[in-house]
């Protein structure tokens, strides 16, 4: 007797590449980006080896990326996505201006508060990187040691790494919009620096190069007024620290020192006893912050480890492949270099990337690779889901058709903007872009 058929199963579509998971997958899967970035890297590399050829290929090359982004912008279909993103992008634009004004300032203030005298003669303090560093310079072979000497890749280049993956929502290469990534980093970073003024203003560290100060400022050799009173009588002598750890209170009679430079700066002349301007500086608190650069006293952590970090996280996160691998490749070498050139000690740039990844996984918040729209809708139906199965029930096609259409929607990014409007959002960003990152290039160039 034959065996009755099983109920065939009834074939399951498959779900659309975009949608098959809960993270983005690009469109283009060439490997564009990657390679614009490698061509980016390798040509201002040739600063070093070729002078002459840098100079011709890195304008063409800068000409064609920006060719490659008005051509494509006017067939970018989320414009609508990047205006509604744009209150939140100007507000982080904002707010890191803010952290790195704030980071100035304290900068300026660690490095002149005890003195040129106390730059002098303060010693570096022992790392145990650099002893690695140079143990493995003595092992290595010297076509090694020469790769990890090689000034491969710079802070303006992690900069401008983010801006081609920001800009890249263009292509589709990433999840749009490109100004959410673009307010997620700003964000991060100014929390970033935000935490590191903090930490290096809490303990006041020696500079791993003990010339910089005399080479970079002219501040006087006597400390701060602050310093003379509760840190110069009690910096050295055993018995004067025991003395004031038992009293808890400042005992010691003060020195003589000259007087403080005070110059008339107005409304902004609070920042007086901070900045500790000397004669011949400019005249204004402005010119000071501008020569502040990145310090003369050691910064706990690394500002340039934590740009690197955030870009390579970003990257990895919205676009990932080969080009977040050999990225991350480019971190650890500009950490090593950090040490091996005595910009920072080891510590600075340990803490600066376990921070950095710490901090963008804390803000997936403001942008995240993952589909917002999916979720959207899962969340939705589970909201009308005894619903949709009540009106099933009572074969209500019409509350059905309802409820479905109700799901779809919720999955849809909401239109309300005209064309007009769009078009010239698109056009004025691209400029004030484009504008901005050359002005920040011009304005940083030393650091």
């Amino acid at each position: 007797m034959p065996k009755p058929k099983g109920k065939a199963k009834r074939p399951v579509p498959p779900l659309p590449r975009r949608w098959a998971g809960a993270r983005w997958r690009p469109v283009s899967v060439g490997g564009g980006l990657g390679l614009a970035a490698a061509a980016y890297v390798g040509v201002d590399y040739l600063r070093q080896l070729s002078p002459a050829w840098h100079g011709r290929l890195r304008p063409a090359l800068w000409a064609v990326l920006a060719l490659a982004i008005a051509a494509r912008a006017p067939f970018y279909r989320r414009w609508d996505a990047e205006l509604r993103a744009a209150p939140r992008f100007v507000a982080a634009l904002v707010f890191m201006l803010a952290a790195l004004l704030c980071e100035a300032i304290s900068v300026r203030f660690i490095n002149t508060v005890l003195g040129l005298q106390w730059h002098r003669s303060t010693a570096p303090l022992p790392d145990t990187g650099q002893w690695i560093l140079l143990a493995l310079n003595e092992k290595l072979p010297q076509t090694v040691v020469d790769i990890l000497r090689a000034r491969i890749i710079a802070l303006h280049h992690y900069l401008m790494l983010f801006i081609m993956l920001a800009f890249s929502a263009l292509f589709d290469c990433i999840k749009g919009p490109g100004l959410g990534i673009g307010s997620r980093y700003m964000f991060t970073m100014a929390v970033g620096r935000l935490l590191r003024t903090i930490t290096f203003l809490a303990t006041i560290l020696p500079s791993a190069r003990p010339w910089c100060a005399e080479a970079r400022y002219r501040i006087p050799d006597y400390p701060h007024p602050w310093a003379q009173k509760y840190y110069a009588p009690y910096a050295s002598d055993k018995m004067m620290i025991w003395r004031v750890m038992k009293q808890d209170m400042p005992f010691a009679t003060l020195q003589d020192y000259p007087d403080e430079y005070r110059p008339d700066w107005g409304l902004m002349s609070f920042l007086v006893d901070i900045l500790r301007p000397n004669t011949g500086e400019g005249p204004s608190w402005y010119h000071l912050l501008k020569k502040s650069s990145g310090g003369c006293s050691d910064l706990l952590y690394s500002g340039h480890m934590l740009v690197a970090v955030l870009t390579v996280m970003a990257w990895t996160e919205a676009y990932g492949g080969w080009s977040s691998i050999v990225i991350w490749f480019l971190v650890v070498h500009s950490a090593q270099r950090e040490i091996r050139e005595r910009h920072h000690y080891s510590v600075d740039c340990i803490v600066a990337i376990y921070v950095g990844m710490l901090l963008w996984r804390m803000t997936g918040f403001l942008w995240s690779a993952r589909e917002t729209n999916r979720s959207r809708r899962i969340a939705k139906l589970d909201e009308v889901q005894n619903r949709l199965f009540r009106a099933a029930k009572d074969s209500d096609i019409l509350e059905v058709r309802s409820l479905l259409s109700e799901v779809e929607l919720a999955g849809q990014e909401k239109k309300g903007f005209s064309q007009c409007i769009i078009f010239t959002f698109a056009a004025a960003m691209i400029v004030f872009t484009l504008l901005f990152v050359l002005l920040a290039f011009t304005l940083t160039n030393d650091g």
